[in-house]
């Protein structure tokens, strides 16, 4: 998963703060420019940034619309997980 990797989460936590440009991420991460891109490059190829050229520059930004699989991806392992606890829940009560 995309988001699995530290720096990827952090990048992808920074652009849900506005749009941004590969130059302004690599100011603000403790990673080179280019590390910075291939980083981007791995969240837009699993939809979860888009960019937009602006001159000679890229800008950044969330994807709204993938996050929709990501979400409910997150949605299922925690009713799965709460199902799970409800059960256990379930079973200490009898005993």
């Amino acid at each position: 998963m995309a988001l699995a990797d530290p720096t990827r989460r952090a990048i992808f936590e920074k652009l849900a703060e506005g749009r941004l440009s590969v130059a302004e991420l690599a100011r603000v991460m403790p990673v080179s420019q280019p590390a910075i891109s291939q980083h981007l490059k791995v969240l837009k190829e699993a939809r979860l940034v888009v960019d937009q050229p602006a001159g000679a520059r890229r800008i950044y930004s969330i994807d709204p619309s993938g996050l929709g699989p990501l979400r409910q991806w997150l949605d299922r392992f925690w009713d799965e997980q709460l199902a799970a606890f409800k059960t256990l829940a379930d079973g200490d009560e009898t005993e």
